[in-house]
């Protein structure tokens, strides 16, 4: 379940249907790359991670106006350890049946992403 914590469990590795689905959605863009994170796959740009796969669930890293228009059509943010969300992730409810609008949180998602710079280590 989205924003759902994970407390004293093993969250569910992505399936390979949603991590298939995943990748139709990530934008096509040569900035963006995808790799491994939490089990399951994560879309990077500038070494800033804007889109992830957690339990199956998509979410968006996203500012502050789209969160709140996430939120109120049902997201919830991403809590991959109890107690420690990252609130700037915010999950789309029914994402792989909700293909246009996932392009297009995608694109919202890249852009914030690009305006936050390039990762420091």
């Amino acid at each position: 379940m989205p924003g759902q914590s994970h407390a004293g469990a093993k969250h569910a590795k992505s399936g390979l249907a949603a991590q298939t689905a995943f990748r139709r959605v990530v934008p096509d863009d040569e900035r963006v790359t995808v790799r491994p994170m939490f089990g399951s796959v994560a879309a990077f740009a500038g070494g800033q991670m804007f889109m992830c796969l957690f339990d199956n669930e998509l979410y968006y890293r996203l500012g502050e106006p789209d969160r709140e228009t996430l939120r109120a059509a049902g997201g919830s943010p991403l809590e991959p350890m109890p107690g420690r969300p990252m609130r700037e992730y915010m999950a789309l409810p029914d994402w792989q049946v909700a293909a246009a609008p996932t392009h297009e949180w995608g694109e919202k998602a890249l852009a914030y992403a690009i305006s936050l710079g390039p990762k420091k280590k």
